[in-house]
Protein backbone atom coordinates (compact mmCIF):
# COMPACT_ATOMS: atom_id res chain seq x y z
CA UNK A 1 0.00 0.00 0.00
CA UNK A 2 1.14 3.54 -0.73
CA UNK A 3 1.06 6.03 2.13
CA UNK A 4 1.29 9.78 1.46
CA UNK A 5 2.10 11.99 4.43
CA UNK A 6 1.72 15.77 4.42
CA UNK A 7 3.46 17.96 7.01
CA UNK A 8 4.13 21.68 7.34
CA UNK A 9 7.63 21.10 6.02
CA UNK A 10 6.85 18.84 3.07
CA UNK A 11 5.01 15.90 1.54
CA UNK A 12 6.51 12.41 1.25
CA UNK A 13 5.29 8.99 0.21
CA UNK A 14 6.38 5.44 0.93
CA UNK A 15 5.25 1.85 0.57
CA UNK A 16 3.80 -0.02 3.53
CA UNK A 17 3.90 -3.80 3.55
CA UNK A 18 0.78 -5.75 4.65
CA UNK A 19 0.68 -5.84 8.44
CA UNK A 20 3.56 -3.35 8.80
CA UNK A 21 3.15 -0.42 11.20
CA UNK A 22 2.92 2.88 9.32
CA UNK A 23 5.63 4.44 11.48
CA UNK A 24 8.00 1.54 10.83
CA UNK A 25 7.39 1.66 7.08
CA UNK A 26 8.07 5.39 6.93
CA UNK A 27 11.25 5.26 8.98
CA UNK A 28 12.49 2.21 7.06
CA UNK A 29 11.94 4.17 3.83
CA UNK A 30 13.86 7.21 5.05
CA UNK A 31 10.81 9.33 5.88
CA UNK A 32 11.45 10.71 9.36
CA UNK A 33 7.95 10.69 10.78
CA UNK A 34 7.56 12.24 14.25
CA UNK A 35 7.75 9.86 17.22
CA UNK A 36 9.23 9.50 20.70
CA UNK A 37 8.37 6.25 22.48
CA UNK A 38 7.17 4.35 19.36
CA UNK A 39 5.17 2.06 21.68
CA UNK A 40 1.77 3.81 21.81
CA UNK A 41 2.25 5.71 25.04
CA UNK A 42 3.37 9.29 24.37
CA UNK A 43 1.13 10.35 21.46
CA UNK A 44 3.94 12.12 19.56
CA UNK A 45 3.29 10.04 16.43
CA UNK A 46 -0.35 11.14 16.23
CA UNK A 47 -1.56 11.68 12.65
CA UNK A 48 -4.88 12.43 10.96
CA UNK A 49 -6.24 10.08 8.30
CA UNK A 50 -7.63 12.05 5.35
CA UNK A 51 -8.22 9.11 2.99
CA UNK A 52 -7.92 5.35 3.01
CA UNK A 53 -8.46 2.76 5.71
CA UNK A 54 -6.30 1.80 8.67
CA UNK A 55 -6.58 -0.36 11.76
CA UNK A 56 -4.96 0.01 15.18
CA UNK A 57 -3.28 -3.06 16.65
CA UNK A 58 -3.69 -1.55 20.13
CA UNK A 59 -7.05 0.27 20.30
CA UNK A 60 -6.53 1.04 24.00
CA UNK A 61 -3.10 2.64 23.59
CA UNK A 62 -2.56 5.43 26.18
CA UNK A 63 -1.47 7.82 23.43
CA UNK A 64 -5.07 7.97 22.23
CA UNK A 65 -5.84 10.48 24.98
CA UNK A 66 -4.25 13.13 22.76
CA UNK A 67 -6.74 12.56 19.92
CA UNK A 68 -8.92 15.50 18.92
CA UNK A 69 -10.99 14.02 16.09
CA UNK A 70 -12.36 10.69 14.89
CA UNK A 71 -9.75 10.49 12.12
CA UNK A 72 -6.75 10.64 14.47
CA UNK A 73 -4.46 7.63 14.77
CA UNK A 74 -1.08 6.58 16.17
CA UNK A 75 1.30 5.66 13.35
CA UNK A 76 3.28 3.41 15.71
CA UNK A 77 0.21 1.21 16.26
CA UNK A 78 -1.65 1.49 12.95
CA UNK A 79 -1.45 -0.64 9.81
CA UNK A 80 -2.80 0.40 6.42
CA UNK A 81 -5.46 -1.67 4.64
CA UNK A 82 -5.65 0.63 1.57
CA UNK A 83 -3.60 3.38 0.01
CA UNK A 84 -3.74 6.14 2.62
CA UNK A 85 -3.15 9.87 3.01
CA UNK A 86 -2.17 11.29 6.40
CA UNK A 87 -1.51 14.69 7.92
CA UNK A 88 1.42 14.46 10.35
CA UNK A 89 3.57 16.69 12.55
CA UNK A 90 6.83 18.17 11.28
CA UNK A 91 9.15 15.72 9.55
CA UNK A 92 12.59 15.40 11.13
CA UNK A 93 16.09 14.55 9.92
CA UNK A 94 17.71 11.19 10.46
CA UNK A 95 20.39 11.04 13.10
CA UNK A 96 23.83 11.06 11.44
CA UNK A 97 25.97 7.91 11.24
CA UNK A 98 23.05 5.55 11.78
CA UNK A 99 21.35 2.87 9.75
CA UNK A 100 17.77 3.22 8.60
CA UNK A 101 15.69 1.24 11.11
CA UNK A 102 14.47 -2.17 10.08
CA UNK A 103 13.40 -5.47 11.57
CA UNK A 104 16.18 -7.68 12.84
CA UNK A 105 16.17 -11.10 14.43
CA UNK A 106 18.18 -12.03 17.48
CA UNK A 107 18.60 -14.38 20.40
CA UNK A 108 18.75 -13.64 24.09
CA UNK A 109 22.11 -14.26 25.78
CA UNK A 110 24.02 -13.30 28.89
CA UNK A 111 21.01 -12.75 31.16
CA UNK A 112 22.33 -11.62 34.55
CA UNK A 113 20.90 -9.80 37.61
CA UNK A 114 22.34 -6.41 38.56
CA UNK A 115 20.12 -5.67 41.58
CA UNK A 116 17.04 -7.20 43.20
CA UNK A 117 14.85 -5.64 40.46
CA UNK A 118 17.20 -4.77 37.57
CA UNK A 119 18.52 -7.32 35.13
CA UNK A 120 20.96 -7.04 32.23
CA UNK A 121 20.99 -9.05 29.04
CA UNK A 122 22.45 -9.08 25.56
CA UNK A 123 20.90 -9.84 22.20
CA UNK A 124 23.02 -11.37 19.46
CA UNK A 125 21.53 -10.03 16.23
CA UNK A 126 21.52 -11.43 12.72
CA UNK A 127 23.71 -8.73 11.17
CA UNK A 128 25.83 -5.70 12.03
CA UNK A 129 24.03 -2.58 13.24
CA UNK A 130 25.30 1.00 13.21
CA UNK A 131 23.57 3.27 15.70
CA UNK A 132 24.27 6.56 17.41
CA UNK A 133 25.23 6.52 21.09
CA UNK A 134 22.01 7.00 23.04
CA UNK A 135 19.62 5.30 20.62
CA UNK A 136 17.15 2.50 21.37
CA UNK A 137 15.35 -0.39 19.69
CA UNK A 138 11.89 -1.87 19.97
CA UNK A 139 12.09 -5.42 21.28
CA UNK A 140 9.36 -8.01 20.78
CA UNK A 141 9.13 -11.38 22.54
CA UNK A 142 7.22 -14.08 20.64
CA UNK A 143 3.94 -14.79 22.37
CA UNK A 144 3.83 -11.42 24.18
CA UNK A 145 1.78 -8.69 22.53
CA UNK A 146 3.39 -5.33 21.81
CA UNK A 147 6.94 -4.04 21.58
CA UNK A 148 9.05 -2.56 24.38
CA UNK A 149 11.58 0.25 23.95
CA UNK A 150 15.05 -0.36 25.43
CA UNK A 151 18.16 1.79 25.05
CA UNK A 152 21.46 0.18 24.15
CA UNK A 153 24.04 0.21 26.95
CA UNK A 154 26.97 -0.47 24.64
CA UNK A 155 28.36 1.44 21.67
CA UNK A 156 30.16 -0.27 18.82
CA UNK A 157 30.39 0.42 15.11
CA UNK A 158 28.77 -2.44 13.26
CA UNK A 159 27.60 -4.01 16.52
CA UNK A 160 26.47 -7.62 16.32
CA UNK A 161 25.57 -7.81 20.00
CA UNK A 162 23.40 -5.27 21.81
CA UNK A 163 23.34 -4.83 25.61
CA UNK A 164 20.33 -3.73 27.65
CA UNK A 165 19.10 -3.28 31.22
CA UNK A 166 15.50 -3.67 32.36
CA UNK A 167 13.85 -2.80 35.64
CA UNK A 168 11.23 -5.26 36.87
CA UNK A 169 7.76 -3.84 36.41
CA UNK A 170 4.96 -5.59 38.32
CA UNK A 171 2.45 -6.81 35.77
CA UNK A 172 4.82 -6.03 32.90
CA UNK A 173 4.74 -9.08 30.65
CA UNK A 174 8.23 -8.72 29.17
CA UNK A 175 9.96 -7.79 32.43
CA UNK A 176 8.26 -10.68 34.24
CA UNK A 177 9.39 -12.99 31.43
CA UNK A 178 12.97 -11.73 31.76
CA UNK A 179 12.89 -12.23 35.52
CA UNK A 180 11.14 -15.58 35.23
CA UNK A 181 11.29 -18.15 32.48
CA UNK A 182 13.54 -16.35 29.98
CA UNK A 183 16.51 -18.45 28.88
CA UNK A 184 19.61 -17.96 26.78
CA UNK A 185 18.87 -18.68 23.15
CA UNK A 186 15.27 -17.45 23.24
CA UNK A 187 14.35 -15.83 19.89
CA UNK A 188 13.56 -12.10 19.81
CA UNK A 189 12.57 -9.56 17.19
CA UNK A 190 13.94 -6.01 17.13
CA UNK A 191 13.16 -2.87 15.16
CA UNK A 192 15.70 -0.06 15.18
CA UNK A 193 17.77 1.92 15.67
CA UNK A 194 15.47 4.67 16.91
CA UNK A 195 15.73 7.79 19.03
CA UNK A 196 17.00 11.35 19.04
CA UNK A 197 18.83 11.52 22.40
CA UNK A 198 22.13 11.00 20.64
CA UNK A 199 25.73 12.02 21.25
CA UNK A 200 28.11 12.93 18.44
CA UNK A 201 31.72 13.89 19.27
CA UNK A 202 31.80 16.64 16.66
CA UNK A 203 29.36 18.66 18.81
CA UNK A 204 31.71 20.90 20.80
CA UNK A 205 29.80 20.99 24.09
CA UNK A 206 30.14 19.98 27.72
CA UNK A 207 28.05 16.87 28.44
CA UNK A 208 25.38 16.74 31.17
CA UNK A 209 23.71 13.38 31.84
CA UNK A 210 20.71 13.19 34.21
CA UNK A 211 19.46 9.63 34.63
CA UNK A 212 17.07 7.86 36.92
CA UNK A 213 17.18 4.09 37.45
CA UNK A 214 17.39 2.09 34.24
CA UNK A 215 17.52 5.38 32.33
CA UNK A 216 21.28 5.15 32.86
CA UNK A 217 21.38 2.63 29.98
CA UNK A 218 21.60 5.13 27.12
CA UNK A 219 23.97 7.30 29.15
CA UNK A 220 26.42 4.40 29.33
CA UNK A 221 26.42 4.24 25.55
CA UNK A 222 27.00 8.00 25.36
CA UNK A 223 29.84 7.86 27.90
CA UNK A 224 31.39 4.90 26.11
CA UNK A 225 31.61 6.79 22.84
CA UNK A 226 32.62 10.07 24.48
CA UNK A 227 35.50 8.36 26.29
CA UNK A 228 36.54 6.46 23.18
CA UNK A 229 36.72 9.74 21.24
CA UNK A 230 38.54 11.50 24.13
CA UNK A 231 35.76 14.07 24.28
CA UNK A 232 36.47 14.74 27.96
CA UNK A 233 40.05 15.70 27.24
CA UNK A 234 38.71 19.11 26.23
CA UNK A 235 35.14 19.27 27.56
CA UNK A 236 33.55 18.62 30.95
CA UNK A 237 31.25 15.72 31.70
CA UNK A 238 28.67 15.88 34.51
CA UNK A 239 26.86 12.60 35.30
CA UNK A 240 23.97 12.60 37.78
CA UNK A 241 22.57 9.14 38.52
CA UNK A 242 19.49 8.78 40.72
CA UNK A 243 18.29 5.64 42.49
CA UNK A 244 16.08 5.07 45.52
CA UNK A 245 18.49 3.37 47.92
CA UNK A 246 22.04 2.03 47.96
CA UNK A 247 20.87 -1.47 47.07
CA UNK A 248 19.30 -0.07 43.88
CA UNK A 249 22.62 1.18 42.52
CA UNK A 250 24.34 -0.54 39.61
CA UNK A 251 26.94 0.26 36.94
CA UNK A 252 28.94 2.12 39.62
CA UNK A 253 32.12 0.21 38.77
CA UNK A 254 31.62 1.00 35.09
CA UNK A 255 31.01 4.69 35.83
CA UNK A 256 34.17 4.77 37.94
CA UNK A 257 36.12 3.25 35.03
CA UNK A 258 34.89 6.03 32.75
CA UNK A 259 35.76 8.66 35.38
CA UNK A 260 39.28 7.32 35.87
CA UNK A 261 40.04 7.83 32.19
CA UNK A 262 39.39 11.59 32.50
CA UNK A 263 39.56 12.41 36.22
CA UNK A 264 40.08 16.13 35.69
CA UNK A 265 36.98 16.67 33.54
CA UNK A 266 34.45 13.87 34.19
CA UNK A 267 32.49 13.92 37.47
CA UNK A 268 29.88 11.46 38.78
CA UNK A 269 27.20 12.28 41.36
CA UNK A 270 24.87 9.62 42.77
CA UNK A 271 21.60 10.75 44.38
CA UNK A 272 19.61 8.51 46.72
CA UNK A 273 15.98 9.62 46.95
CA UNK A 274 14.75 7.37 49.78
CA UNK A 275 17.59 7.09 52.28
CA UNK A 276 20.68 8.83 53.60
CA UNK A 277 23.93 7.80 51.97
CA UNK A 278 25.45 4.79 53.79
CA UNK A 279 29.09 5.49 54.73
CA UNK A 280 30.15 2.15 53.23
CA UNK A 281 28.85 3.21 49.81
CA UNK A 282 30.69 6.53 49.89
CA UNK A 283 33.85 4.78 51.08
CA UNK A 284 33.67 2.28 48.21
CA UNK A 285 33.66 5.09 45.61
CA UNK A 286 35.63 7.97 47.14
CA UNK A 287 35.85 9.90 43.85
CA UNK A 288 32.06 10.08 43.47
CA UNK A 289 29.83 12.69 45.05
CA UNK A 290 26.92 11.17 46.97
CA UNK A 291 23.88 12.97 48.31
CA UNK A 292 20.26 12.43 49.27
CA UNK A 293 17.54 13.87 47.04
CA UNK A 294 15.76 13.59 43.73
CA UNK A 295 18.29 13.47 40.93
CA UNK A 296 16.85 16.37 38.94
CA UNK A 297 16.93 18.62 42.02
CA UNK A 298 20.47 17.55 42.87
CA UNK A 299 21.59 18.25 39.31
CA UNK A 300 19.88 21.65 39.34
CA UNK A 301 21.58 22.68 42.57
CA UNK A 302 25.07 21.50 41.61
CA UNK A 303 24.95 22.82 38.06
CA UNK A 304 23.98 26.40 38.95
CA UNK A 305 26.04 28.84 36.93
CA UNK A 306 27.60 26.04 34.85
CA UNK A 307 25.24 25.68 31.91
CA UNK A 308 27.25 27.59 29.30
CA UNK A 309 28.09 25.42 26.27
CA UNK A 310 26.26 22.40 27.72
CA UNK A 311 24.31 19.72 25.90
CA UNK A 312 22.04 17.80 28.28
CA UNK A 313 20.78 14.22 28.06
CA UNK A 314 17.86 13.04 30.20
CA UNK A 315 16.41 9.55 30.71
CA UNK A 316 14.41 7.79 33.37
CA UNK A 317 10.85 7.49 34.71
CA UNK A 318 8.46 9.95 32.99
CA UNK A 319 7.90 12.15 36.10
CA UNK A 320 11.67 12.48 36.56
CA UNK A 321 12.13 13.31 32.86
CA UNK A 322 9.38 15.96 33.02
CA UNK A 323 10.90 17.56 36.12
CA UNK A 324 14.35 17.58 34.53
CA UNK A 325 13.03 19.20 31.35
CA UNK A 326 11.33 21.95 33.35
CA UNK A 327 14.60 22.59 35.16
CA UNK A 328 16.67 22.72 31.97
CA UNK A 329 14.23 24.92 30.09
CA UNK A 330 13.07 27.31 32.81
CA UNK A 331 15.99 27.61 35.19
CA UNK A 332 19.01 26.61 33.14
CA UNK A 333 17.51 28.27 30.03
CA UNK A 334 19.10 25.76 27.72
CA UNK A 335 18.03 25.83 24.11
CA UNK A 336 15.66 22.96 23.21
CA UNK A 337 18.29 21.93 20.64
CA UNK A 338 20.70 21.26 23.53
CA UNK A 339 18.27 19.06 25.48
CA UNK A 340 18.11 15.47 24.24
CA UNK A 341 15.70 12.88 25.57
CA UNK A 342 13.46 10.01 24.49
CA UNK A 343 10.57 9.62 26.90
CA UNK A 344 9.12 6.14 27.08
CA UNK A 345 7.84 3.94 29.85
Amino acid sequence: MKVVVTARNGTREFECEPGEKILHAGLRSGVELPYECATGTCGTCKARLTSGRTESEWPEAPGRKYFKSEGDLLTCQSVAHDDCALEVGPLKSREPNTSAPRVRRGVLCGLRPLTHDVTAFDVAIDGPLDFAAGQFVLLTVPGIAGARAYSMVNFDHGAERLSFVVKKKPGGAVSEWLFGEATDGAPLSLFGPLGHATFHPDVAKHVLCVAGGSGIAGMMSILSRACREAHFAGWDGHVFFGVRTARDGFFLDELEAFRRRFPARLAVTVALSDEDVPPALADAYPAFAFTRGFVHAVAGERMKGRYADVRAYVAGPPPMVDASLRLLLREARLSPADIRYDKFS
